[in-house]
């Protein structure tokens, strides 16, 4: 078998187009997964028990069902109700939705590493309630969560490739389709492994050093 480079510089204005793609699954879907994730494990510090109860119940079921099963319920059941979002929207949605939960965790272990001195000293300023969060508990919390939190960013990176089931041409999309038209599946394929190895690896590096920025 011989690597033909002609076959890698026709792929490469849709490994872009696709690129493009998956990194607006990626950032967009971080954003929803980090701030519902807070939105979760706030509401599951809340004393009444109507509040935690039903959210208890959503979170374990969506982290306890597959993404690709939530995303075909978002993109094939929402439109018979009514609700009808563009497949890369869909996609956006499910996989900041999926993780949210996962994220939720993080938060409620960095909260929770928050030394009680910190809640007790608080409590003796008498600080609101929203200033002892904002300005005490959340900016600790925060520091100690970044490491978990990156990792599950490399993880929904990794994820983005199920998009295509819902026809959203991201970078494996992009390859798939191109290699089905020109029947050429060894170039456009390791294009795109190598793709998810750089951009895996510059995500690590640029975790690390924020996470050595927020420990000084």
């Amino acid at each position: 078998m011989k690597w033909d480079w002609s076959a890698v510089s026709e792929f490469m204005p849709h490994f872009w187009d696709g690129l493009l793609v998956t990194l607006q699954a990626l950032v967009l879907g971080s954003l929803i997964s980090f701030t519902l994730g807070l939105v979760w494990t706030l509401l599951m510090r809340t004393p009444t028990r109507f509040v935690r109860w039903p959210v208890g119940v959503v979170t374990e079921f969506v982290r306890n069902t597959p993404l690709l099963v939530q995303l075909f319920f978002l993109f094939y059941v929402l439109p018979e109700w009514g609700l009808t979002f563009s497949a890369l929207t869909t996609g956006v949605l499910a996989i900041g939705l999926h993780y949210s939960t996962y994220t939720m965790q993080v938060y409620r272990a960095g909260i929770e590493a928050v030394p009680a001195g910190q809640w007790e000293a608080a409590t003796a300023l008498s600080l609101p309630v929203r200033r002892t969060w904002t300005v005490v508990i959340l900016p600790q919390a925060l520091r100690r969560v970044v490491p978990p939190l990156g990792n599950y960013v490399i993880a929904m990176l990794k994820d983005t490739p199920i998009l295509m089931s819902i026809t959203v041409l991201e970078m494996l999309g992009r390859a798939r389709l191109f290699s089905q038209q020109h029947f050429q599946f060894t170039e456009p394929v390791t294009v795109i492994g190598v793709a998810f190895i750089v951009i895996s690896t510059l995500a690590s590096l640029l975790l690390r050093t924020l996470e050595r920025r927020l420990v000084r």
